[in-house]
């Protein structure tokens, strides 16, 4: 009984100093999720994560309780990062440091065994913290450069006349131009989320979770350069409207829609190919 009280006012000591320490951070980040279309799917991660992790309940009551002091070294680096992250106004270390504590705190009060079984939930929770603007920036324009030529190409397929400089493509009535929402970065990270869950759900085996995962990117980077050259091909034959809003955002959220078909077929494509073996297979709640 006396060591069960000190699990529990051990658990609500961090609990209450994770709060006081991490409050403005958590603010902000859920700020961002609300004001940035890019990380919209952030306010899904902690209860998707959370759902994992109760998922590991059986396993984890099972699993004999041996706290580790490591967890203390661990607990403090990551504040260390806290703290550089806030005297350095950088955004990203502040927010990465999150589930640094967490990871610690697991490792400080249950131990190694029951970090380890919890380690997929953790690395869940790292798609909620929006990646670092100098990396965003090296990623979206490639991909804006990545639609543009598409997009030229398919329109010339179409033999509809157009010049490409950089980003911006010129036809005969209108310039479009691949702006940074429209470099398929928010496609990216959604689609990268939601292949993660469905791997999670419909396929035991880490390795195709991992390749499934993996199979996002080139979807993501497909489907929106599609985009890119059926808005082409719209505002050339009806006018710049075409690419302008109501039919821009509904065009996204179909090609969206056509990414999340494209990912499913190539998942059940995949285990056609490669069929689960029930005697091989790991249990459902092993972690990535």
């Amino acid at each position: 009984m006396r060591r069960r009280n000190s699990y529990v006012a051990a658990i609500s000591l961090l609990v209450f100093s994770f709060g006081v320490l991490y409050w403005p951070v958590l603010v902000k980040l859920v700020h961002d999720w609300a004001t940035d279309d890019n990380y919209s799917h952030g306010f899904f991660i902690v209860p998707l994560a959370a759902f994992f992790a109760w998922e590991q309940r059986k396993a984890l009551a099972d699993l004999p309780r041996r706290p580790s002091w490591m967890g203390v070294p661990v607990i403090v680096g990551s504040i260390g990062v806290l703290l550089a992250g806030l005297l350095g106004a950088e955004l990203f270390l502040s927010r990465i440091s999150i589930v640094g504590v967490v990871a610690g705190a697991i490792l400080f009060l249950l131990g190694w065994r029951h970090l380890q079984r919890l380690a997929f939930p953790l690395a869940f929770l790292l798609l909620m913290i929006p990646i670092p603007a100098i990396i965003f920036n090296r990623i979206a324009f490639p991909l804006q450069l990545l639609a543009s030529q598409a997009g030229e190409v398919v329109l010339q397929a179409f033999h509809i006349p157009v010049l490409r400089e950089g980003n911006v493509m010129t036809l005969a009535n209108t310039s479009l131009e691949v702006a940074e929402a429209c470099s398929g970065i928010r496609s990216l990270v959604s689609l990268l989320t939601l292949g993660i869950v469905y791997g999670y759900f419909f396929d035991r085996r880490n390795l195709f979770r991992v390749l499934l995962a993996a199979t996002t990117i080139p979807v993501a980077i497909f489907t929106n350069a599609l985009r890119v050259a059926g808005t082409g091909i719209a505002a050339h034959y009806y006018g710049a409207s075409a690419a302008e809003g109501f039919f821009h955002e509904f065009s996204g959220l179909i090609v969206f829609a056509a990414a999340l078909a494209l990912l499913a077929l190539v998942a059940k494509l995949a285990q056609l190919v490669w069929p689960q073996s029930s005697r091989g297979a790991e249990p459902a709640s092993v972690p990535i």
